[in-house]
C-alpha cells in the first residue's frame, strides 16, 4: 500500500529561524511521507485494538504504550516509564523527557493511545477499523485521525527536525501519554499533580481534534467544558394500559418533554440564564470573523436560524453555549406496547465557554425546574470538564501563527477554544501552562463513528507544519519562556 501522490507544500523560512536548514528540515519530513514510512507506522499503530471503552482490550492499551510508543521515543533520546493510573488501572500513562540541558526551555506535548469502539460491523464493504485503508486522498481505519495519526505527525517532524540539527534541538522534551482519552481521561489530572515537576514545562504544545477545514492550518488554544446530566422523571412501578389509564396518569414522557422544553427554546437558544455565558470578549469575536463553519465535503448544512440569536455559526459553536439532549428514553422504543411508561430519561449535555459557572449547573436547573412546577424531575449531573482558553494576543500564539504561516504560505485560523472538549485544563490549570494546538484532523473525518479517516494531503502538510514549529521552537524558546 502505497501513499498518494500529493504536490510539493511550498515553505518559507521562519521568522527567527535560519532558512536553508529549516526547509532541510522540512523536506526531510515531507519525504517521510513520501516514501511510504509514514503510512507503514501508522498501518503497524492501528493495527493495536487500543479500545479503552472495551474492558477486554487492557492489554492492547497497556502494549500500545511499552511496544509502540516507548520504543519509538527511545529512538528519538527518550527515556520513558509507565505511570499506574489511580482512578483506572487498565488505562495506564507513559511518561518520558528528553533533556538536552536542565537551563534549556522545555516543552510538554500530549497524545492518546485509546481509540473508541471499532463498530467492525458497521464499517463500509471493503473496509476494516484495524486496517489502515487508502483510497484517493482518504485513509481509512480507527485512530487514523483521533488520535493515532496526530501524534504519528508530531513524532514524525520532530525525528526530521532531530536528524537536520544533529540530534540537537535547543530546548527540553517531556511526554504526557495516555491511554483513557475516550473514557474521560480518569486519572489524568491526578497523576499529572502528583507528577508535577516531572512534567513542568514552559509551553505545551499538542495536537487533537479537527482543523476549521481540510485545506486551512490551524491553531486552538483551549476547548469549551462540558457537563453531561441526566434527567429522569419516575412516577411509579409499572406501565398501565393507555386505554384504560390515558387521561387519568401523568405520562413522564411528556412531563420530561415540557421540562426539557423549558431549558431551550425552538430556536435553540438556552433559556435558563445560570447557564448562559458572559458576552464573547472582543479578542475572541475577532479571532473568530474570517472563520467559516462547515465547508467539507460531508459536513452538514448549518441551520441557519438555529442557535443564540445575532450570532454567526462560528460564534455559536466556539464563543458561546450549548445546550444538547444527547439520549431521550421511555417505554420500549425498539418495540413499543399500548402502555403509559412508568419513567422517562434524557441523557443532556451543556458545552460552554471560559466564565461560564459550570459547577452550579445542577444547581440552577433544579432551581429552574422548581420555579416552573416540574416537580418530579430529577437532576443528577454525571461528569464535568472545565472550559480553557489562552489569551488570542499571548507571545506564544502569535510566534505559533507565524510558524504556520511561514511554512504553509496561507493564513492559519486562530480558534480561541475548541468546540468540543480536550483536556486541556488539566495542562492548563494543573500544571499552569500556556497550552497551543495544532490539529491534523479535519471536520468530516467521521472521528467516533464507522469509516473514520485521515486525509493524506493533511497528514503530508501537517508533517510540513511541525517540522517546522519544532525547528522554530529551538530558536524562539529561550525567548518566549522569558518573556513569561
Amino acid at each position: 500500500m502505497s501513499a498518494p501522490e500529493t504536490t510539493e507544500t511550498p515553505v518559507r523560512p521562519g521568522p527567527q529561524a535560519d532558512a536553508a536548514p529549516r526547509r532541510q528540515a522540512i523536506a526531510a519530513a515531507l519525504a517521510h511521507f513520501d516514501s511510504g514510512d509514514f503510512l507503514r507506522e501508522l498501518e503497524r499503530r492501528v493495527a493495536f485494538r487500543s479500545e479503552s471503552q472495551n474492558p477486554a482490550q487492557a492489554d492492547a492499551l497497556a502494549a500500545y504504550l511499552s511496544d509502540e510508543i516507548a520504543p519509538a521515543l527511545a529512538a528519538l533520546g527518550f527515556t520513558s516509564r509507565v505511570a499506574a493510573n489511580p482512578v483506572n488501572a487498565r488505562a495506564p500513562f507513559l511518561i518520558a523527557e528528553r533533556i538536552e540541558d536542565p537551563a534549556l526551555p522545555t516543552v510538554l506535548t500530549y497524545g492518546h493511545g485509546d481509540v473508541v469502539r471499532g463498530y467492525d460491523e458497521q464499517w463500509r464493504d471493503g473496509l476494516k477499523p484495524w486496517e489502515v485503508r487508502v483510497e484517493g486522498d482518504r485513509w481509512y481505519g480507527r485512530g487514523t485521525a483521533d488520535n493515532k495519526g496526530q501524534h504519528s505527525v508530531n513524532f514524525a517532524a520532530l525525528a526530521a527536525v532531530l536528524a537536520q540539527r544533529d540530534g540537537k534541538l535547543g530546548y527540553n522534551v517531556k511526554v504526557i501519554f495516555e491511554t483513557g482519552e475516550e473514557i474521560g481521561s480518569p486519572g489524568l489530572n491526578e497523576v499529572c499533580a502528583a507528577q508535577r515537576e516531572a512534567l513542568a514545562a514552559d509551553v505545551f504544545i499538542a495536537s487533537d481534534g479537527p482543523r476549521v477545514s481540510a485545506q486551512r492550518p490551524t491553531l486552538f488554544l483551549g476547548s469549551r467544558g462540558g457537563v453531561t446530566f441526566e434527567l429522569r422523571v419516575d412516577l411509579r412501578e409499572g406501565a398501565h394500559h393507555s386505554g384504560n389509564w390515558g387521561g387519568a396518569l401523568r405520562n413522564p414522557a411528556i412531563v420530561l418533554s415540557h421540562a426539557i422544553a423549558s431549558l431551550v427554546d425552538r430556536h435553540g437558544a438556552i433559556a435558563v440564564q445560570g447557564l448562559r455565558p458572559p458576552p464573547i470578549p472582543a479578542s475572541v469575536r475577532a479571532a473568530l470573523a474570517d472563520i467559516e463553519l462547515g465547508g467539507d465535503e460531508s459536513a452538514p448544512e448549518i441551520d441557519a436560524d438555529w442557535g443564540e440569536p445575532g450570532l454567526t455559526p462560528t460564534e455559536r459553536v466556539i464563543g458561546w453555549n450549548t445546550l444538547e439532549v444527547l439520549a431521550f428514553k421511555a417505554g420500549n422504543p425498539d418495540a413499543p406496547v399500548n402502555a403509559i411508561p412508568p419513567r422517562a430519561q434524557a441523557t443532556c449535555q451543556l458545552r460552554f465557554v471560559v466564565g461560564t459557572d459550570y459547577t452550579r449547573v445542577g444547581e440552577h436547573l433544579q432551581a429552574h425546574f422548581a420555579q416552573h412546577g416540574f416537580k418530579e424531575v430529577q437532576v443528577q449531573v454525571k461528569q464535568t470538564a472545565a472550559a480553557t482558553r489562552l489569551d488570542p494576543d499571548d507571545a506564544w500564539v502569535r510566534w505559533a501563527l507565524a510558524s504556520l504561516r511561514d511554512t504553509t504560505g496561507k493564513k492559519p485560523a486562530l480558534l480561541p477554544n475548541l468546540g468540543g472538549t480536550v483536556p486541556n485544563d488539566v495542562f492548563a490549570h494543573t500544571l499552569g501552562l500556556p497550552t497551543l494546538w495544532v490539529p491534523h484532523s479535519y471536520p468530516a473525518c467521521a472521528q467516533h463513528a464507522p469509516n473514520e479517516h485521515l486525509l493524506g494531503s493533511v497528514a503530508r502538510e501537517a508533517l510540513a507544519v511541525m517540522a517546522g514549529l519544532w525547528y522554530d521552537l529551538g530558536a524562539d524558546a529561550a525567548r518566549l519562556a522569558a518573556q513569561r
